[in-house]
């Protein structure tokens, strides 16, 4: 004897199938094994009462509705009832167009159902998702400890990305007897570190006449009308300061050339930054802004830390090494041209009172004695 899963997997899919006659003369013979007053005797009475009424043998479904309303179960009699109703309702007569009509074939065997089973075990072993259509349940919010979780992972958060700080120096030398330094320390995230703070202290200490603005995430620093020299005197200050907290030392070295032509100038800058010991710092971002008077010309090795614009060059430096920069630009000469403005124009001035004087004034001359 098959056991219920058996007959249930079967008699499922004939009446899925609409093959009501089998599923009628496979249940018929076995029916009466499985007890009433069993879940599974009354689960196969409803799929025997539905083939019934599929195939017009109303009586016979009536027949089976009147043994499960002498069940115990409460929600087995009311079934029952619901059933009896649907059973004993009018036919309605409907158009053969309104309805798809599905011929069941008797001739239909259990090799053919069993070929059916060993198909759809296929399908399913093919399967990797869960598609029952058990509910889910209603959706929730989040609790309250979830955005407490939230918050304190913000929060932690926050330290971590204050260390971001960008140091930006820039050096114009569009005027080169009035060069013009600007020292930029900013905090991204607000929060300064404490050697950023001594550091300030300490540049205010040794420029006390510079400008300096003083912000809660940025401090600025700028020394004007500086010579060559003092220029380097002043880069040489900052870089050895900024060392001191780093408990190393750094160092920058400026050369500087030119070639004088008659008028123009050629300057040479060549700048060895040394940063060996700064690199125990975590998302610092250093840049050297140079602004020369003309667009400059790179003279030593291509670096691809480097962008050079009409008038700017923009050097990223890098932590933990020794940071090169060679470039050329060209300056008037000034003076020279001045000199040469003032000489045409004498010369101009002196031209004209001569061949003003060689041509007279064309006025009516005294007789002489």
């Amino acid at each position: 004897m098959q056991s219920y899963e058996q007959v249930l997997e079967t008699v499922e899919i004939a009446l899925a199938k609409g093959e009501y006659h089998y599923c009628i003369e496979f249940l018929l013979p076995i029916i009466e094994s499985f007890p009433l007053s069993s879940k599974e005797g009354v689960n196969l009475r409803t799929i025997l009462i539905t083939a019934l009424c599929g195939i017009n043998k109303k009586e016979d479904a009536k027949r089976f509705c009147k043994e499960l309303l002498k069940s115990y179960d409460n929600k087995t009699r009311e079934n029952a009832k619901y059933l009896m109703e649907v059973i004993d309702s009018p036919d309605i007569k409907k158009p053969k167009d309104w309805n798809v009509e599905f011929e069941s074939d008797p001739s239909l065997n259990k090799n053919s159902l069993h070929s059916l089973r060993k198909k759809r075990k296929i399908v399913e072993e093919k399967k990797f998702i869960n598609v029952t259509n058990t509910p889910t349940g209603e959706t929730k919010p989040f609790q309250k400890g979830f955005s407490l979780i939230i918050l304190i992972i913000l929060l932690l958060l926050i330290p971590l990305l204050s260390g971001c700080v960008k140091v930006e120096n820039s050096l114009d030398l569009r005027e080169l007897d009035s060069i013009t330094n600007n020292l930029v320390i900013e905090s991204k995230y607000i929060k300064k570190f404490p050697w950023q703070l001594k550091f300030e202290e300490k540049i205010k200490d040794i420029f006390p006449d510079a400008e300096i603005i003083q912000k809660e995430s940025s401090f600025s620093l700028k020394n004007k009308n500086l010579n060559l020299e003092d220029t380097k005197k002043v880069l040489r200050i900052i870089s050895n300061t900024a060392g001191e907290f780093e408990g190393g030392l750094t160092n920058i070295q400026i050369h500087t050339t030119q070639k004088n032509f008659i008028f123009f100038k050629k300057f040479f800058y060549k700048v060895d930054l040394d940063l060996n010991s700064v690199q125990d710092i975590d998302n610092l971002e250093l840049i050297f802004k140079i602004i020369p008077p003309n667009k400059a010309t790179l003279t030593g090795k291509k670096n691809s830390n480097l962008e050079i614009t009409k008038n700017q060059i923009i050097w990223e430096l890098h932590p933990g090494q020794v940071n090169s920069l060679e470039f050329s630009f060209w300056s008037w000469n000034k003076l020279l041209i001045g000199i040469s403005v003032i000489l045409i124009i004498i010369s101009l001035a002196y031209s004209l009172r001569f061949y003003r004087f060689k041509l007279g004034t064309n006025l009516p001359q005294l007789p002489s004695k």
